[in-house]
């Protein structure tokens, strides 16, 4: 009896000194600064999402650095929106372990998903491809390559992703399961007071007609009502033709568009080309949001700046 007392009493001392190891916090990564957002917003407090895609870089262009492949490599949880949008990751993801869940925004049905825009204004070289069939909803389209992959612009596309994550994060970490889906639901309903905040500072200009540099924002303009009438270029990568930029001027001139807004990940020249003699001011939108400070505030402050920036041009 002695001996089994002392035997138990030295397998807890020895736990004392050798404390079981306890499971590490997810390992996630994340592709862009928006939905490293959304993500930090679920991990608040648990864990830091890896961000891959910083500062002004174009996620068209974008080339993995060898300490972003490792973070791939020994993730948990990888979440991206589509081949669309980061093509850079369509390889790696290729070659990721079976225990890695990858989270692709683009084939979630929860989201509202809308097909790209073509024709006229909002194709490249003016060719056009009867758009029409592309103005309804993408929910039906099982190519991915129907999808706008813009879809983080709409508020509501946000707090379904920070459900989203929140349950894939319970799967993978279920003892603070509890937590994520707190902060989840806390997401979501700054994401409501938030949209409600954007179309008030939208409300008088909501049909004031403007250009954007690439057609990247029909989530947001269909959220909010907004009129944008056209873009300079498609996916911000392709040098557009003359005959786009004269299509694209006499757009401006016709609908008598207030505004042309450039990017920071682009030069503004085209932007100052196609609003010459038309009277139209200039301003800025971003997408991505590439000069905000990543964190769980970014996305906020994404939007909000959005709809600031349009005021503020549409308004002069």
């Amino acid at each position: 009896m002695f001996c089994t007392v002392g035997r138990f009493f030295g397998i807890f001392l020895l736990a004392l000194i050798y404390p079981l190891p306890t499971q590490a916090d997810p390992k996630v990564v994340v592709s862009i600064k928006p939905l490293h957002s959304i993500v930090a917003m679920v991990m608040n407090g648990i864990g830091e999402p890896h961000l891959l895609l910083e500062g002004t870089a174009s996620p068209h262009r974008h080339a993995l650095k060898p300490s972003d492949a490792r973070a791939i490599s020994s993730a948990n949880l990888v979440v991206w929106v589509g081949p669309m949008i980061e093509g850079f990751l369509v390889r790696p993801l290729k070659s990721v372990s079976s225990e890695t869940r990858v989270l692709a925004l683009v084939r979630e049905a929860s989201l509202v998903r809308l097909a790209p825009r073509s024709g006229g204004a909002w194709e490249e070289d003016a060719h056009d491809h009867h758009g029409d069939e592309h103005k309804k909803d993408a929910h039906a389209h099982d190519d991915v390559d129907q999808v706008d992959g813009h879809l983080w612009l709409d508020p509501r596309n946000g707090r379904a992703i920070a459900v989203l994550v929140a349950e894939e994060l319970a799967r993978i970490d279920p003892k603070n399961a509890d937590a994520y889906r707190v902060n989840a639901d806390r997401a979501v309903g700054q994401l409501k007071i938030l949209e409600d905040e954007i179309r008030r500072t939208l409300a008088t200009v909501s049909k004031v007609p403007y250009v954007v540099f690439h057609d990247a924002y029909q989530y947001f303009e269909k959220r909010f009502g907004t009129s944008a009438v056209g873009s300079i270029t498609v996916d911000g990568h392709s040098t557009p033709s003359v005959r786009r930029l004269r299509e694209v001027r006499g757009k401006i001139r016709t609908t008598g568009a207030a505004c042309v807004f450039v990017e920071p990940q682009f030069p503004p020249k085209l932007a100052d080309t196609v609003r010459e003699g038309t009277g139209a001011g200039v301003g800025t939108l971003d997408p991505l949001g590439a000069n905000l400070p990543a964190g769980p505030g970014a996305y906020r402050a994404l939007l909000s700046e959005l709809a600031t920036n349009l005021n503020r041009c549409l308004s002069g």
